[in-house]
């Protein structure tokens, strides 16, 4: 009995931590791609956040936390970096971040899946995520990729609502070097 108490001593705390990483940012990308009249583009955000806590052996242990500055969304386009911070679309002026936070990870195949929670313009809805996580030496790198729709969250309503102009699915992409913490 005595050994069985130890052993589950000894295997309990392992068992419900995740490894704790730092995102090193020179090296991250947090972006998205969509279309304009048929054409795609794509879109990164220069400032954002996330704790990273990630174990493939154990996902109940595992979570993402991710903040975004909407402000710093760069497209490349003068005028869509112009708008999108705008009311029409992002409105940083009521909702200058927008949130991600898992409530659990899941395989499906070979997969790893992230579920969480997106807040966007005060609107908060289900998302998941795909991940590939691959641990390198002292760290990992950290892949994540999803789809949205962006009318779920208010974002180009009004005359921007025509999915036929702007596309309504939005694909979101993260690569995260990592660093152990």
């Amino acid at each position: 009995m005595k050994r069985l108490a130890l052993l589950l001593a000894l295997a309990l705390p392992g068992a419900a931590m995740a490894a704790d990483y730092t995102v090193q940012p020179a090296s991250s990308t947090l972006g998205f791609s969509n279309t304009f009249q048929g054409e795609p583009f794509n879109g990164q955000f220069g400032q954002w956040t996330a704790t990273i806590s990630y174990d493939p052996a154990n996902l109940a242990a595992s979570k993402f936390d991710v903040e975004v500055t909407l402000a710093s969304v760069k497209t490349g386009d003068s005028d869509r970096d112009g708008a999108l911070p705008g009311p029409d679309f992002f409105d940083v002026a009521k909702f200058p971040k927008a949130h991600f936070v898992t409530t659990g990870f899941r395989r499906s195949g070979g997969k790893v899946i992230a579920d969480g929670t997106l807040t966007l313009r005060g609107v908060s809805k289900p998302v998941s995520l795909e991940v590939t996580f691959k641990p390198q030496g002292g760290g990992a790198t950290l892949d994540v990729a999803g789809t949205l729709q962006r009318l779920d969250f208010g974002v180009g309503t009004g005359d921007y609502a025509d999915t036929s102009v702007i596309g309504g699915e939005v694909k979101v992409k993260a690569h995260l070097q990592l660093a152990a913490k």
